[in-house]
């Protein structure tokens, strides 16, 4: 407890026992004790309650008058000694404090020479706290004591973290060991998100602000970590870097954005303006923030990319690295695909109900033709979406960039512009002309088939390209949400092969399970439900397991409408294995719950409440046949 006090010449405990022990008059030896100065702190603590009749410490005449009144309320002199002790030591803290906020040139040589004198106090309980205030506010703490605090444990869990910065610049083993964990925290978060029991097309994994995502635990104490001190930013970049290298985990890029945001937040100039990804960042952010990249936010970024110097290549890795967070891929690509509306809907083509029913194949042929034609002229030509491409390109090639030190941009294939993207449009134009065609021939009677095949370069596209494959999965997505079930059919099969697998992935599954809920009818047919389920899901279920769980949170959301006999063969193929992990075994057996429980109540099955959906653009079928002047891809 008295731990330091003999270095600074104070009797303690073993003093006062070896007095005691060898005197012959021992009142006459407190008395001593008493009256030596050294030891007045040790008295004052221990036996102002025994003789309260000696002298107490305190040399304040005017208190000599109050002690015996004190004495008359039992009030032991312990206690009076410590209330007068915790309140001097709260004066100090406060006149500590006064002195560092200051503008003193001589305050931090007062800070230094309060702590050379309190320091050897520091294990003392009541002593401590004015010794960590004192370092705390000393912008650089003298390196033995920095060591001293390292090796005892008990100091380092205590003290400041405006201390802990300075040990930690010089101790990056130290550091990793404090800021793994939540590094490992916030990767579970985000994985809990996207296995989130609630599917909903409104409130998905993308659905939070920036800015409110960066309020999270982690990100703020990584933050208040970091502080001001540069060393310790580069130091999270780097293991940010190691561990996106070593797990592939996308979800380090997210948080590298979102640490310098948290930091933008509160204007840490030290770090912002020497970080030459703050500004890219920043529009970035505003992008992501409005889920669009408009024109001139485009020229701003296009600006940062080509700013990039000779010699300041290294700069693309961490570029690249930013664009790889998923919040900025969704971004990039709903952008992309509004772009390409954009030069979709450039020129107006009539009607359907203007259309002269002699006229109808001439229509059907030459116009969607001619607006194909015209668009995949035009895509070359457009600035933005050429942006887009790159900027996506960039971010899908993060890994390979940081992995082989080659920093330089990717080429951006041709063919993305010239065939696949028309590709995607040539798909528009089927969904129209199925739909114009059910409209001019359903008085004829005449049985309309949706074209079932796709082009082999477009599988080939989704095989080969980290870009395509994105916009691919992401046309899936609006397909889904427009409720074309028919689109939806035919373009399932070409992603059971696609480039790094990138259909399996939790970030496309999550919203994939979530907008199929808008087709919870669909369930129904067993056609539907042999193209989802045997001719998707199930062709890599066994073997991988986040394929299992988002297959399971699907069936939970939508089990009342699915056949009961095919529901009763997913229930057993889906029946977890010996070597499944507990999350799997609790999905299913919160499903198979559901269904017993449906099975002995079937009246409450019946009257199952229906799913809230959102308003949605009308869907590209026979029944809502939309304006074909004004085709849309929009997400």
């Amino acid at each position: 407890m008295f731990a330091g006090l003999p270095e600074l010449g104070i009797s303690n405990g073993e003093d006062l026992k070896e007095t005691l022990t060898n005197c012959t008059e021992p009142l006459k030896a407190i008395d001593q004790f008493q009256a030596s100065t050294a030891a007045r702190r040790l008295v004052k603590e221990i036996f102002g309650l025994i003789f309260p009749q000696t002298e107490n410490g305190i040399l304040l005449p005017s208190l000599q008058s109050a002690l015996p009144f004190l004495d008359l309320h039992g009030t032991p002199r312990l206690e009076f000694h410590q209330s007068v002790f915790d309140e001097l030591r709260e004066k100090l803290l406060e006149r500590v404090a006064v002195i560092a906020e200051g503008k003193d040139e001589e305050r931090y040589t007062k800070l230094e020479e309060l702590l050379e004198k309190s320091f050897p106090l520091v294990k003392m309980p009541s002593i401590q706290p004015v010794v960590m205030r004192v370092m705390k506010h000393l912008p650089k703490v003298p390196e033995k004591k920095l060591k001293l605090v390292m090796a005892d444990k008990d100091l380092y869990r205590v003290c400041d973290v405006e201390v802990k910065r300075q040990i930690w610049q010089d101790n990056q083993a130290l550091f990793g060991d404090e800021v793994s964990p939540l590094l490992k925290q916030y990767i579970v978060e985000k994985e809990n998100a996207l296995f989130s029991s609630d599917l909903s097309v409104l409130h998905n994994f993308f659905s939070s602000s920036p800015k409110t995502r960066r309020q999270g635990e982690v990100v703020q104490k990584l933050t208040q970590m970091i502080g001001k001190n540069v060393k310790l930013y580069d130091m999270v970049l780097q293991f940010l870097r190691t561990l996106f290298l070593r797990t592939r985990n996308v979800h380090y890029c997210t948080l590298r954005a979102e640490l310098l945001m948290s930091l933008h937040d509160l204007d840490i100039s030290e770090i912002c303006t020497i970080d030459p990804c703050h500004k890219f960042t920043w529009c970035l952010d505003a992008c992501i923030r409005e889920k669009f990249v408009d024109a001139k936010r485009a020229r701003e970024l296009q600006g940062f990319l080509d700013g990039v110097k000779k010699g300041q290549e290294q700069v693309l890795g961490d570029l690249s690295m930013i664009l790889c967070d998923p919040f900025a891929t969704n971004t990039l690509v709903l952008s992309t695909i509004r772009n390409l509306q954009d030069l979709v809907s450039q020129e107006a083509l009539p009607r359907v109900g203007e259309w002269d029913p002699g006229l109808a194949d001439w229509c059907l042929t030459v116009f969607p033709l001619r607006r194909l034609v015209q668009t995949a002229l035009s895509l070359q030509d457009s600035p933005d979406l050429l942006l887009l491409l790159r900027m996506l390109s960039l971010g899908q090639g993060a890994w390979d960039m940081i992995d082989s030190q080659v920093f330089k941009e990717p080429r951006l294939e041709p063919e993305l512009v010239t065939k696949f993207l028309p590709t995607l449009l040539s798909f528009v134009v089927d969904d129209y002309t199925f739909t114009v065609d059910q409209k001019l021939l359903v008085e004829e009677k005449i049985p309309v088939t949706y074209p079932s095949a796709l082009p082999e370069y477009f599988t080939k596209f989704l095989q080969d390209s980290r870009v395509a494959c994105e916009m691919g999965l992401y046309y899936v997505l609006h397909v889904t949400k427009q409720r074309n079930k028919n689109a939806l059919q035919r373009l399932l099969p070409a992603l059971v092969e696609t480039h790094n697998d990138q259909a399996f992935g939790d970030v496309f599954l999550h919203l994939f399970t979530g907008t199929l809920t808008l087709l919870a009818e669909e369930f129904g047919s067993e056609d539907f439900c042999s193209a989802v389920f045997d001719g998707f899901f199930l062709t890599t279920c066994s073997s991988r397991e986040n394929v299992h769980r988002h297959v399971l949170r699907l069936l939970l959301q939508i089990h009342p409408k699915v056949l009961p006999t095919r529901l009763e063969t997913l229930v057993k193929s889906l029946e977890p294995s010996k070597q499944a992990s507990d999350a799997v075994r609790e999905l299913h057996t919160q499903l198979v719950d559901k269904l017993d429980s449906q099975k002995k109540s079937p009246a409450n099955a019946a009257e199952t409440t229906p799913m809230e959906l959102p308003v949605a653009t009308p869907a590209l079928t026979p029944s809502t046949p939309p304006p074909v002047a004004s085709p849309s891809l929009s997400s």
